[in-house]
């Protein structure tokens, strides 16, 4: 005899029937009880219902047993245990609820054996459902609680990132700056900012760091925190580096480096002098190029390339020097802005760019208003623009 684990209800008023079935069914190995009428078994469907139930009752009394168990979840599977005489008897024993029928007394042992094999595949596989149901509904309240924490961290980090940017619409000497950012998922990866240096200069920088997400946004806080320090120690007469931006993005670099996230970025930083009316300015990789363009003259992009920034250990930036002699507009793109641009090809794409800036539309409500920006709903990359316009032009 092979010891199983199901347990068996015989519910039969007939004892000698229920006794003969008990003994068959320990012999096979499982645990069984009898038990006259529903009444009396009604304590083990309380504690822990059985398995399968054996049961030589009415359809009214199997139909009203049937409900009882889907009231409490259960799928205990019914076999009509009974004399029938009649095929009707045996319908409606099934149509009640029943999963099969046996006819008693069963003197063919082969076939009742035959019953609870099939019987008990449907039990297991009915375990194995509701097990891997418990399982997956755990797992989803689990990914659920992970989600809603994963969106409060983020919604966090969204709030840190915008306390982070500068104010829209500042006049900064002879600059009136404003800037637009727009993040393809929650955290953004491209950053800006501008400020004063001193009384005389105005820097402005765009970055975009490599990939997306929250160890990218990482990246930006960094890149705040580097432009504040920059600027203390200006302040302290500790360090000038902020007035070369080639040692800008050298301080960016070694930044990187030092953090080990394996994050590069790309970016624009440009200094603007009032009194020598130029724009001085350094490349790292960053693409597109800014645009400039002067009141009634020329539109065009700026000339320039450099490595990126956080890749190689003692990287080199050249700088590029423009006068601003005559009143001047300058944007800063990030290249998630030609992501959106319906134009074949990045020569295209930079041409439409230019286009729309030369054609009146350099302002960030102009530019957002003839890129859509605001009907896209699920952007293909972060987008960030800042507008420099000399208020002498205004």
């Amino acid at each position: 005899m092979t010891s199983r684990t199901e347990r068996i209800l015989i519910i039969d008023p007939d004892e000698k029937a229920r006794a003969e079935l008990d003994r068959h069914l320990e012999s096979k190995g499982f645990y069984v009880n009898g038990h006259a009428d529903l009444e009396g078994a009604r304590s083990l469907f309380d504690e822990n219902p059985p398995d399968a139930i054996f049961a030589d009752m009415t359809p009214a009394a199997i139909s009203e047993l049937r409900e009882r168990l889907e009231n409490e979840n259960t799928l205990t599977p019914i076999i009509a245990y009974s004399d029938a005489r009649e095929a009707s008897e045996v319908v409606a024993a099934l149509r009640a609820g029943a999963s099969d029928f046996v006819l008693k007394p069963c003197s063919d042992k082969l076939a009742l054996d035959d019953v609870l094999s099939k019987l008990f595949d449907r039990v297991r596989v009915t375990r194995l459902n509701q097990l891997y149901r418990q399982e997956l509904e755990e797992a989803n309240r689990d990914l659920r609680a992970g989600i809603a924490e994963l969106r409060a961290d983020q919604r966090a980090g969204r709030k840190v990132q915008l306390r982070m940017l500068p104010d829209h619409e500042q006049v900064l000497g002879i600059c009136a700056v404003d800037h637009l950012i727009k993040p393809s998922l929650f955290l953004s990866g491209d950053f800006l900012d501008y400020f004063r240096i001193d009384s005389d200069k105005t820097l402005v920088y765009i970055a975009d760091v490599s990939g997306h997400g929250a160890s990218s946004a990482f990246v930006t806080v960094l890149l705040k925190n580097l432009t504040n320090r920059l600027q203390r120690n200006m302040r302290r007469g500790s360090s000038d580096d902020i007035l070369f931006p080639e040692r800008f993005l050298e301080r960016i670099n070694s930044e990187l480096l030092d953090t080990g996230l394996g994050k590069h970025v790309t970016v624009f930083v440009g200094i603007i002098s009032e009194r020598e009316r130029t724009l001085r300015y350094a490349v790292g990789a960053h693409f597109p190029m800014p645009i400039l363009s002067f009141e009634g003259g020329k539109t065009a992009f700026l000339e320039g390339n450099g490595l990126p920034v956080g890749l190689f250990e003692e990287p080199k930036w050249d700088v590029y020097e423009v006068s601003l002699s005559s009143p001047f507009r300058l944007i800063l793109f990030s290249d998630g802005i030609l992501e959106v641009i319906r134009a074949q090809g990045l020569d295209e794409k930079e041409k439409r760019l230019l286009e729309l800036v030369s054609g009146g539309s350099h302002t960030i409500a102009s530019l957002n208003d003839a890129l859509n920006l605001e009907q896209i709903v699920e952007l293909p990359d972060d987008i960030a623009i800042v507008s420099v316009t000399d208020v002498v032009s205004k």
